[in-house]
């Protein structure tokens, strides 16, 4: 079987604990998940398996969003509550008003500076192993992009925010850099993502309840397509000539006026037999006026 599991992560593991033991309870050799999350944080993490590993890169570019109750008066090495204390500050100054003034800033197009501690490589090392070893190095700031921020809870020195945003924003960072911004420091208390792509929490299993299902023989029913990641984009239905061709990587012209508009707009389609079945990804080649095959899932 190939496919996806909405799995919510629990408090106190890696992402990668939580990927063995899903590929352990499968049996499944090819697994891996859509989008780390903090060893602390909890919530949606998609785990692809067999054919839906194709997919991942698509489901990490995916629109994410977060419910994070940050602390304020407080600075941490790590931003969150794991690190060490760098700095205290009183925090009884920043007011509802001005927190929810400062958050403005935070929305649209931001620049943040990756965390030390975070997987983003330098010099072919993860920052996270630098920093356990107590080095420290110049980040580059990176474009991230933040399409909602609000204040839903307000109990100081603790303010919960609900975050939507777009591929590689730290949250981690956006409490840090808040926390300037107010004068008084803030790290990440708690984290749970709430949404990544299609994904929501409230249709998400832990670990154990995918266990039970496996033992009851029905685990299947928690499987989503592998087409689940891609349903924003437009589809194309083919006959079977060019069913074959996207079979065999070559490229096909299509003839469904609608479809193709759309598609070709947004760069890359889905493309079914007419039978339903799901052929692949198929990318727009604007000079030949064709689609190319990028990922066939149909053989």
């Amino acid at each position: 079987m190939d496919g996806i599991l909405n799995i919510n992560k629990p408090p106190g593991k890696t992402s990668f604990a939580v990927v063995a033991q899903v590929r352990r309870l499968i049996g499944e050799r090819r697994v891996g998940h859509a989008g780390t999350l903090d060893p602390a944080a909890t919530g949606v993490l998609p785990v692809c398996f067999g054919q839906g590993t194709r997919v991942s890169r698509f489901l990490m570019d995916a629109t994410k969003c977060y419910q994070a109750q940050l602390q304020l008066g407080i600075t941490t090495d790590t931003h969150d509550a794991d690190g060490k204390i760098m700095a205290r500050a009183d925090p009884s100054c920043v007011s509802q008003e001005q927190f929810t003034s400062a958050l403005a800033a935070f929305t649209g197009e931001i620049q943040q500076t990756p965390p030390m501690y975070s997987a983003v490589k330098y010099h072919g090392r993860r920052l996270y192993e630098l920093a356990h070893r107590g080095i420290t190095v110049a980040r580059s700031r990176r474009l991230a992009r933040v399409y909602s921020l609000r204040l839903i809870d307000w109990q100081p020195p603790l303010a919960t925010i609900e975050v939507t945003c777009g591929k590689g924003t730290y949250i981690r960072s956006l409490a840090h850099d808040l926390g300037e911004t107010l004068g008084c420091g803030a790290i990440v208390r708690n984290l749970v993502r709430l949404r990544c792509g299609p994904f929501d929490i409230n249709d998400a299993v832990s670990v154990a309840e995918l266990e039970d299902a496996i033992q009851n023989n029905c685990w299947q029913l928690l499987v989503y397509p592998v087409d689940t990641v891609l349903l924003h984009w437009a589809a194309i239905v083919v006959g079977d000539a060019a069913g074959d061709a996207i079979k065999n990587g070559r490229p096909v012209t299509v003839s469904d006026e609608v479809s193709l508009k759309q598609a070709a707009a947004e760069g890359r389609c889905r493309a079914y037999t007419d039978g339903g079945c799901f052929l692949g990804v198929l990318r727009f080649n604007g000079e030949e006026a064709q689609w190319q095959p990028e990922k066939v899932f149909s053989r």
